[in-house]
């Protein structure tokens, strides 16, 4: 919250995306708030609540993150006895944003991506029309043929539904492959969303140098509400 929240103020981030029913729920709303941030909805489908939230709630949660946790492939599986339960969950968290923030949502993303899990994705559970964040973009040769052609796929199906970035890169990845002055160039010509993890702190190095402030002059910046 923090580390956003300094990121924000020095003019190098300008969306964020928060958790509900987590411990700093409650103050990070209230700093969003005060500063007018552009924030979306970061829906939490596989970590434990960490406030007291109604019992059907809860009981519907779990079952979510247990089943979502089990393996890392079961993203890609869908559960027919869970369908009122991703529904119940989704609305659990929008009533709470809506209530913490006054607003909606600028956008919804995931926590570990797992708004894009099979079940969210075949019933529809997010309303059509939202802004919703897309697979990773990778270059050739960072994933498998098989990957890539099944996160293309899936884009083009959230293409179709909802309102979408060009492209989406990880700060993190982008740094550790020295690729920020491809991802620069792409900018320049497309919506390219950069993800960045302030709390880390090459990230937030980054974030804050003279060198990244230089780089985000020669783009134009938006917030995700103005996307």
């Amino acid at each position: 919250t923090d580390a956003a929240l300094s990121c924000f103020r020095e003019g190098r981030i300008t969306s964020v995306s928060a958790m509900v029913f987590m411990q700093d729920s409650e103050r990070a709303a209230e700093l969003a708030r005060e500063h007018k941030l552009d924030v979306g909805l970061h829906l939490n489908l596989s970590q434990r609540y960490q406030c007291q939230v109604s019992p059907a709630a809860t009981k519907s949660h779990e079952r979510i993150v247990r089943f979502l946790t089990v393996t890392k492939y079961a993203v890609l599986v869908y559960h027919p006895g869970l369908r009122g339960d991703f529904r119940n969950v989704y609305q659990a968290q929008t009533d709470e944003f809506l209530r913490l923030y006054g607003n909606p949502p600028s956008h919804v993303d995931g926590h570990q991506h797992r708004h894009l899990c099979v079940n969210m994705l075949v019933d529809g559970v997010i309303p059509r029309g939202q802004k919703v964040r897309r697979n990773f973009t990778f270059w050739p040769g960072e994933k498998s043929l098989l990957n890539r052609v099944y996160r293309g796929w899936i884009d083009k199906w959230l293409g179709r539904r909802y309102r979408l970035t060009d492209f989406f890169f990880s700060l993190g990845q982008c740094l550790k492959a020295n690729r920020m002055s491809r991802v620069v160039e792409m900018a320049k010509g497309a919506k390219v969303e950069l993800m960045a993890h302030p709390i880390k702190g090459h990230e937030f190095t980054f974030l804050m140098s003279d060198s990244c402030m230089e780089m985000l002059r020669t783009l134009d910046v938006v917030s995700y509400t103005a996307v």
